[in-house]
């Protein structure tokens, strides 16, 4: 899919990134869990789109691998088949990111003693190890996580604890990162972490672009009962998906009924009568809930004030965003972030 991107506010700065390449890699044999692998290879894939366009790299910045034990054809657990351009084997460097993705089997990760040993070889030379779901196990059985905290699928958490006592399981998180290993909770939390590299690596906007297209949280509070995201609508005609993202994108600016009828070339009862029938609300709504959506990810991720929230959301002032909260979401925007709020550790950049 082509984005239609604009370049993030901390990608155009003076102080841009200089475009590095990150080799990623993925460690995958047969019944290896199909969403483990391909969640976050979207994540990366969407990461690539929105940089090449932003005319940031004139190549993937994440250039990606699967690997098995050789090239070729491997049946996921689900039985589709999926294809490894390489044998782990043959890579001894030149890996900034690998991934040990999961399966529903744990036992197809303890019964191949090359795949541990060249795990146990290759880990100190990358600069960032994870595993996704039940991968967790392979980077147990190689005495990687002992020492650590780490997770994995909520399902398999007591065995985890169980079979490596050395070993911090935290059973209530999406992911876990100690040092420079990762681990991550059941299947798609894999995108969750992904997105947190995505955001390390770029900054936080274009980790949010991906996590919209993706239709996933960019932070998904772990442990807790969520409130469901607000992002796009399921808007089928292309100009219509045109405009949300715009909208996305300039959530402080007029975007009363009028102004968007003219954005797109209509009269304002065409055009909210239109919106209605192709999305399943409200110009309006929708405009409300994008911001709420705003609102939450600076809520949950940052230290700035609830004024400044305000301001950068869309709303204005704060008396507006607390109505907007407890219309949609049934508590005020205080609440989300006595509840949802990130730890003492958070940044307090605007993200």
């Amino acid at each position: 899919m082509n984005l239609p991107f604009v370049p993030p506010s901390d990608i155009q700065s003076p102080q841009v990134r200089v475009a590095k390449i990150r080799p990623v890699s993925f460690v995958t044999y047969p019944g290896v869990e199909i969403i483990d692998l391909t969640g976050p290879m979207e994540v990366f894939a969407f990461a690539n789109n929105g940089l090449q366009r932003a005319g940031i790299s004139n190549e993937p910045a994440y250039q990606i691998d699967v690997l098995a034990e050789k090239p070729g054809p491997i049946t996921t657990s689900c039985g589709l088949q999926i294809i490894a351009n390489k044998a782990y084997s043959d890579i001894q460097n030149n890996i900034d990111t690998l991934l040990i993705v999961g399966t529903p089997i744990v036992d197809c990760l303890l019964s191949d003693p090359a795949l541990q040993d060249w795990v146990k070889t290759i880990a100190p030379q990358v600069n960032r190890l994870a595993s996704v779901c039940t991968g967790a196990f392979l980077l147990a059985e190689c005495g990687l996580l002992d020492g650590r905290r780490a997770t994995t699928h909520w399902d398999y958490c007591d065995r985890l604890a169980q079979n490596y006592p050395e070993i911090n399981v935290e059973p209530d998180r999406i992911f876990v990162r100690d040092d420079y290993i990762l681990t991550s909770g059941g299947v798609t939390s894999g995108i969750d972490m992904a997105l947190s590299m995505v955001e390390e690596d770029w900054g936080s906007e274009l980790a949010l672009m991906v996590a919209r297209y993706l239709v996933v949280f960019l932070k998904r509070p772990g442990g807790q009962s969520q409130f469901s995201a607000y992002l796009t609508s399921d808007a089928s005609r292309p100009e219509l998906k045109d405009l949300q993202a715009w909208i996305i994108l300039h959530l402080s600016e007029d975007l009363r009924v009028e102004t968007l009828a003219e954005r797109m070339c209509m009269s304002s009862r065409n055009f909210a009568r239109y919106f209605l029938t192709e999305t399943g609300m409200t110009p309006a709504k929708f405009v409300e809930l994008s911001r709420i959506d705003a609102a939450r990810h600076y809520l949950g991720s940052t230290r700035l004030s609830i004024e400044v929230i305000a301001d950068k959301s869309g709303f204005a002032d704060p008396e507006r965003m607390r109505r907007a909260f407890i219309r949609q979401l049934g508590v005020n925007a205080q609440s989300y972030r006595d509840r949802f709020g990130c730890s003492d550790s958070c940044s307090s950049r605007a993200a």
